[in-house]
């Protein structure tokens, strides 16, 4: 039996698997491997390199001090440049190699003490590709590359993006690597904003967030027959925008605390778990 976790992406909506994370672990459920895209590989490889209660504490501590300036350092100039076409992207990606280099606890891919492999996908042709190898930094921020936000990152000549371009929750990844538990950590999206996002970031990575649970819905659907899927259910109602990063604490308690009502009504089923995704509107 291997067990897998499967970290999907959604920008600041990555602290709730934080919350996840910290009952998962906290009750006993620990994975073989682990396997994530864009938000989801810069947890992924924190738990990679250590997943201790405290060390999931100093993850949340890491969560709780972000800000959107921080992670996207914008300026006039920069998104000026972008536009006209001078480069190819609006902001430097060195905030996110900086935070990295800072904080991860092995240098390269097969170091990490859980199996880690992270998803992003190729410019050129559109396909994904799995980063098991090689340098964790440069892993991770390809994984993380959001398109025409952050530059994309060249690994063995080629040009690699944000994973969720393509794959976004790789469950299909983790079953090729053996994994006959899955356990889905999604970041869910903002069912219940009240106004339209007033940054072209926000409105960006909102629509993201949408397409995202989009493809996990159908992902799910296509494996639960392949492997003991487990979905985590996503944090419902919410109303965080995913370029905001000033809710972490309470995503974060959130998460924890459902996930810990989850797990003690029993309510893993087999089947059906994409219906947690769908579409829909709140009263």
């Amino acid at each position: 039996m291997t067990t897998a976790f499967v970290l999907s992406g959604g920008a600041s909506l990555g602290a709730l698997e934080v919350g996840m994370l910290q009952t998962l672990i906290g009750r006993g459920i620990r994975p073989d491997l682990v396997v994530g895209t864009s938000v989801g590989a810069l947890n992924g490889a924190w738990l990679a390199g250590g997943s201790s209660d405290a060390d999931l504490r100093e993850l949340a501590d890491l969560w709780r001090g972000l800000t959107r300036s921080a992670v996207f350092p914008t300026g006039l100039l920069t998104g000026f440049t972008g536009f006209v076409g001078l480069r190819n992207h609006l902001v430097s990606n060195r905030a996110i190699r900086r935070l990295l280099e800072q904080n991860l606890r092995f240098e390269r891919m097969e170091d990490a003490p859980i199996p880690l492999h992270v998803i992003a996908a190729d410019v050129l042709t559109g396909k994904d590709v799995r980063l098991s190898t090689g340098p964790a930094v440069d892993a991770v921020t390809a994984s993380a590359a959001l398109p025409g936000i952050l530059p994309p990152v060249v690994i063995d000549g080629r040009a690699l993006m944000d994973g969720g371009v393509v794959d976004n929750t790789p469950i299909s990844h983790a079953i090729e690597l053996g994994a006959t538990t899955v356990w889905v950590l999604p970041t869910g999206y903002a069912c219940t904003l009240s106004k339209v996002p007033g940054s072209a970031l926000g409105m960006g990575l909102l629509g993201v967030t949408l397409a995202i649970n989009q493809r996990l819905a159908l992902d799910i659907e296509r494996y639960e027959s392949v492997a003991d899927i487990r979905v985590v259910p996503p944090l419902c109602p919410l109303d965080t925008s995913p370029a905001d990063f000033g809710d972490a604490d309470e995503l974060i308690t959130r998460a924890r605390e459902q996930t810990a009502k989850w797990l003690d009504e029993a309510r893993v089923v087999e089947v059906g778990q994409a219906d947690l995704l769908l579409p829909h509107v709140h009263g």
